[in-house]
């Protein structure tokens, strides 16, 4: 898995997308765009991910694409409407974008990744998108229904309880 993170303008999204996809093709990839706002870290989308790919090994898979099912994992929800909130919208954001070869082929995932830089024009863009303290906690509570009282109950991150949440939906299935 490689990651691409950046500050990113988006004038249209279906052609941003359909660009994604197009990369993802070319090289055999999955590439999947995230708004950073919901990222908790690299072991968020590297869960995600293992998971999405888990599914499909398992014919378990909820969608056909594999990019759309890393996105289902990382959002913690079986429901692409829902989860889609989780992925980038037009103007700018910062952006996380998941390079994923399903072979494993590094040299792919890492031509991809430089496509999707190209792409999104990143290179005069600045940002730690993954920092942890770059986040509204608030804000990603309420996405994926983290209560106080689970908090309170727990000495687990806020990061640790998302990933639960990306494994739990195996269970949920």
């Amino acid at each position: 898995m490689n990651l691409v993170t950046g500050r990113a303008d988006i004038a249209d999204l279906d052609a941003f997308v359909e660009d994604l996809g197009a990369v993802g093709d070319e090289f055999d990839c999955a590439v999947q765009a995230f708004d950073a706002d919901y990222v908790l870290g690299e072991a968020h989308l590297r869960t995600a991910v293992e998971h999405a790919d888990r599914a499909f090994e398992r014919g378990e898979n909820v969608a056909r694409e594999r990019a759309v099912e890393i996105l289902l994992y990382a959002a913690g929800r079986r429901q692409i409407n829902r989860a889609l909130r989780m992925g980038v919208g037009e103007g700018e954001t910062d952006a996380v974008v998941v390079v994923h070869s399903p072979d494993g082929d590094a040299e792919s995932e890492r031509d991809a990744a430089e496509e999707v830089r190209d792409l999104l024009d990143l290179a005069s863009a600045e940002t730690d998108a993954l920092a942890a303290d770059r986040i509204d906690a608030e804000e990603v509570r309420e996405f994926f229904d983290v209560s106080d009282a689970e908090l309170d109950a727990t000495d687990a991150t806020l990061a640790d309880l998302v990933r639960e949440r990306v494994a739990l939906l195996d269970v949920e299935k």
